[in-house]
């Protein structure tokens, strides 16, 4: 999903081996998430009681997160935190390796429907960290009235001339169209592909549209004015929500009827990690009942830790951290896509780029 020369990403691989030679080093765990998505108190624990050193690297999407694992960072990170339909295709591209679970005894917290989910059957390779939705955020001054539908990016008569943006990633931003248009918000067929394309390329070419951008930036963008309506994700929204509650106030967060992404993230180890002892013990610490519940009240999302139920935040409890049940039964994984059916989708994003 990254654009580079063939020079910039032969620096980026030289410089990638030479980090990973570097972090073989003893002592230390590299830690590549997502950003504002850890407790530094968390980080701070697991250092005293192992006494260690974590190094942490952020990404503010998938595709940036798989790009830089492409280009050597399977040596230059231990624990990597990506979305679910991702796990597939590290699995079979080899990026991530098998977890040791004799050395996770607290994987047993997770909830039943972590512990085998369809993504990674039996969680050989992933072991749950948060899981969340991806939805709308819109200004309710701007939009007083505002339907609880993809209509605010996609219906010029509902969204007016108000600047507004779409989500980097493109499966979910194609999901987005697929919902939309009427199909299901995990289509995979060619036809429906085809038809939200179509529907992306007319959207991303209105004068109004200020461009892709990510979930975490999307909300910044929103509380500066800069746009007006965006899709981000729960969690996030509740964060800078506690962090801004002014310049939060007039700021919305709605799953659209027409149905949209459940997901979770999950931490893997890659397949050169340098350090897979140290970080089998950092994900047996991020399963302790306690420290998961201080993980989901730091970050706002929701914890797939049974264990850790008895020590959440209300807020945790309720909407949007956990969603109603009409808006759980809109909720669908996006799909992994692999083979021909992923280089079919790959083409049609690129044309939704460029054109």
């Amino acid at each position: 999903m990254l654009n580079k020369t063939r020079s910039a990403l032969g620096l980026a691989v030289a410089a990638a081996m030479l980090a990973g030679v570097a972090q073989a080093e003893e002592g230390k765990l590299y830690l590549f998430n997502w950003t504002e998505y850890m407790d530094p108190e968390i980080i701070e624990a697991f250092e005293e009681k192992y006494d260690v050193e974590v190094v942490t690297n952020y990404f503010n999407s998938n595709p940036e997160m798989i790009a830089k694992l492409n280009a050597g960072g399977t040596s230059q990170y231990d624990i990597v935190v990506p979305s679910n339909y991702y796990i597939p295709r590290m699995i079979e591209t080899g990026l991530i390796q098998k977890l040791d679970r004799s050395q996770i005894p607290n994987f047993d917290n997770l909830m039943a429907q972590f512990k085998d989910p369809s993504f990674d059957p039996g969680a050989e390779y992933s072991a749950a960290y948060q899981w969340g939705t991806t939805g709308l955020v819109y200004n309710t001054e701007t939009f007083p009235d505002a339907p609880k539908s993809w209509s605010l990016l996609f219906d010029p008569e509902v969204n007016g001339d108000y600047p507004f943006s779409m989500i980097q990633d493109g499966q979910v931003a194609t999901g987005s169209a697929c919902a939309y248009l009427g199909a299901s918000f995990d289509c995979s067929g060619l036809d429906d592909l085809k038809n939200a394309a179509r529907l992306l390329i007319e959207t991303k070419n209105r004068d109004n549209f200020s461009g892709f951008t990510d979930g975490t930036p999307t909300l910044q963008q929103l509380a500066r004015g800069v746009t007006h309506v965006g899709m981000s994700f729960n969690g996030d929204y509740l964060y800078f929500k506690d962090e801004d509650p002014e310049t939060f106030e007039h700021l919305d967060f709605v799953i659209p009827d027409e149905g949209a992404e459940m997901w979770v993230d999950s931490m893997v180890i890659p397949s050169e990690a340098p350090n897979p002892e140290l970080a089998h013990k950092f994900i047996d610490f991020i399963l302790d009942a306690e420290i998961g519940a201080q993980l989901s009240n730091y970050n706002y999302y929701a914890s797939p830790n049974e264990a850790a139920r008895p020590h959440l935040d209300e807020v945790l409890t309720q909407p949007p951290t956990q969603p109603s049940e009409e808006d759980m039964a809109r909720l669908v994984f996006t799909p992994s896509l692999s083979g021909q059916q992923l280089q079919t989708f790959q083409q049609l994003w690129s044309e939704v780029k460029a054109r």
